[in-house]
C-alpha cells in the first residue's frame, strides 16, 4: 500500500493497518474470538493485513487502469507448491517473466519409488472403459519393470527407456514464486481453459489474501457517453414483471449491473 501511494505522496491518506504484534482489525473490540475474524489465519500465524476502504478503492482504480498503473501488484509475492502433471507444466512454462519454479527431479528420483497409478493424473476415472485401464496398467507395469531393471543392474539404458516411455500424466511437484500481477494475468487468460488444472490454480489464486479484490478484480462495466446519450433519447417504454414502467436505459443498466460472464 505504501508503494501504491508513492506516485502522489499520499501516504497520510492510507487507512490500512499492518502490525505483526497487535490485531489489525479496526473493530477488534467487537470480535469475541480471533477465529471469528476474517483476517485470522491460525494461531502462530500472522494475521492478514487490514486494507482500508480508501486504500482498497485506490488499489482497484489502479488495477482497472491497466498493468502500468497497477505496478504495486508486482510487489505482492506468492510462493506456493504445485503438484501437477507434466502435460500441464508444459503450459505453465510459457510464463517465463515474473515466475521462478524449482521442481522435484524426475531425472534423479524416478527410480526411488515403485511406480503406481497414484503417481499419475487421471480425469473422469469412472467414465473410461476397461480397455483404457488395461492399456494404462500395461504402460505403468512396463515403467515399473524398467525401474526395477535399472535398480538391479545400474544400466542406464533402462533408465533412458523409462524416461522415454513415461506418460505425460506423471505428477511433478514444483515450488513456484510469482507475484499478484502475474497471477492476475494467468487467471484472466486461463480461467476457462480446457485443462481443469488451470481452474484449480485460478481458484487457489482467488483464495489468497485479497485475491478476489486484487487478482480477480474486474472493472465495473459502464456505458460510453455516446451509447448513454442514445439510450436516454429513446422514448421506448416497457413494463417489468411488477408492472413498473421502465425506459430502455434503465433496462440496460440492470443488464450491465447483473451481467456475469459464464464459462462455455
Amino acid at each position: 500500500m505504501r508503494g501504491l501511494r508513492n506516485p502522489k505522496d499520499s501516504w497520510h491518506l492510507s487507512d490500512s493497518i499492518f502490525d505483526d504484534d497487535e490485531c489489525c482489525h479496526p473493530n477488534f473490540e467487537s470480535i469475541p474470538d480471533c477465529r471469528a475474524c476474517e483476517l485470522f489465519q491460525g494461531f502462530g500465524e500472522p494475521c492478514i493485513p487490514y486494507i482500508g476502504p480508501n486504500d482498497m478503492k485506490l488499489a482497484q482504480t489502479m488495477i482497472g487502469a491497466g498493468t502500468d498503473e497497477s505496478k504495486f501488484l508486482r510487489q505482492i509475492f506468492i510462493s506456493m507448491d504445485i503438484i501437477a502433471p507434466l502435460y500441464w507444466w508444459k503450459e505453465f512454462d510459457t510464463y517465463k517473466v515474473g515466475t521462478v519454479a524449482n521442481s522435484c527431479s524426475t531425472m534423479h528420483k524416478i527410480d526411488c519409488y515403485p511406480i503406481t497409478r497414484e503417481m499419475f493424473s487421471w480425469d473422469n476415472e469412472e467414465e473410461m472403459d476397461a480397455e483404457f485401464w488395461r492399456v494404462v496398467d500395461e504402460i505403468i507395469n512396463e515403467c515399473e519393470r524398467l525401474r526395477q531393471k535399472y535398480k538391479a543392474t545400474g544400466n542406464k539404458k533402462y533408465w533412458r527407456a523409462l524416461i522415454q516411455i513415461l506418460p505425460e500424466s506423471w505428477m511433478q511437484r514444483r515450488t513456484v514464486t510469482l507475484n499478484y500481477q502475474v497471477a492476475r494475468a494467468m487467471r484472466f487468460a486461463r480461467r476457462f481453459h480446457k485443462l481443469t488444472e488451470w481452474h484449480t490454480l485460478c481458484h487457489a489464486f482467488e483464495s489468497l489474501p485479497y485475491g478476489k479484490e486484487f487478482i480477480a478484480y474486474e472493472k465495473p462495466k459502464t456505458l460510453d457517453a455516446l451509447t448513454t446519450y442514445i439510450l436516454e433519447k429513446l422514448k421506448i417504454r416497457f413494463k417489468d414483471d411488477n408492472g413498473k414502467v421502465k425506459n430502455i436505459k434503465e433496462i440496460w443498466d440492470e443488464v450491465i449491473e447483473n451481467f456475469e460472464l459464464k464459462e462455455n
